[in-house]
């Protein structure tokens, strides 16, 4: 009965040594990190406004950080409204940047620029926009750029 056990004993064994030498010839190291994973796609973006004709060279004027998954949150002083706008035209924030019906401005050129830049439901997202003078974002339609 004792040389059985010792038998199986050993042989279990021969069969762990086995199996690891097998995982680490296979490349073990290539397995799949441990860790949480979300079931919803990463939405959090960075919105800026910058007085200038572009991002890169103008001076930031404010900032502020837009998370939308799970729930809203970040900086953004109405993340549940600009939540629901960027579900509503996604990845297209055209409409967002077009003046309302009651927008009277002047027609002065002071350039002031709008980025959306992160990642919207787990795609890259760079959008920018400029509009002619500080009214005319004052007058744009929605709350994103609202900061």
């Amino acid at each position: 009965m004792r040389s059985i056990t010792r038998s199986l004993g050993l042989a279990s064994g021969a069969m762990a040594l086995t199996a690891l030498t097998a995982l680490a010839g296979t490349g073990a190291a290539d397995a799949a990190p441990t860790g949480t994973q979300s079931l919803y796609a990463p939405s959090a973006l960075v919105v800026s406004v910058t007085a200038g004709e572009d991002a890169a060279g103008g001076t930031v004027l404010r900032a502020v950080t837009l998370v939308c998954a799970p729930r809203p949150g970040g900086t953004h002083p109405d993340p549940a409204a600009a939540c629901a706008e960027l579900r509503t035209h996604g990845p297209s924030l055209d409409p967002l940047a077009a003046p309302r019906q009651d927008a009277a401005c002047t027609r002065e050129w002071n350039p002031v620029t709008v980025t959306a830049d992160g990642v919207w439901q787990g795609r890259r997202l760079n959008w920018a926009y400029t509009f002619g003078n500080p009214c005319g974002l004052r007058s744009s339609n929605g709350v994103l750029f609202g900061i």
